[in-house]
């Protein structure tokens, strides 16, 4: 028997006796399920669009991407909401807005961070394993 069930089989037995257990598992019953709406859809599709913003704007000259129509092209000035890129050999340009990039193909890498003094610990969050 899994956890709804059970909830279910508690309020059925609590409608029969007060009424008011029943009211208090339905509750909780609907609170799980938002809970598990929140972390399995909306927390990570909140992430991945902030982390495309990120990409977006930290688009520069020189840089090789590709539109979500499939063009690709080399970045040739960036303004605040349209980016001009060169397409093909005989460099063809195009003026797109910042929103059509789909990726960012050019490989930068990451500045250095500090490292961690002796004695200190990583500090982990709760669903810090989820995050691997």
């Amino acid at each position: 028997m899994n956890f709804i069930e059970t909830l279910a089989l508690a309020g059925t037995e609590a409608g029969k006796t007060g009424g008011s257990g029943s009211m208090i598992t339905m509750i909780l019953l609907y609170g799980v399920i938002i809970a598990v709406f929140y972390f399995i859809l909306i927390r990570p599709q909140s992430k991945q669009k902030k982390k495309e913003e990120e990409m977006r704007n930290s688009i520069e000259v020189g840089d090789t991407i590709v539109t979500i129509g499939g063009i690709v092209g080399r970045v040739v000035s960036v303004k605040d909401e349209d980016i001009v890129i060169e397409t093909g050999a005989d460099r063809n340009k195009l003026k797109i807005k910042k929103w059509a990039i789909g990726s960012n193909d050019t490989k930068r890498t990451a500045p250095k961070t500090e490292e961690k003094k002796d004695g200190e610990k990583e500090k982990k969050g709760f669903f810090s394993f989820l995050k691997k």
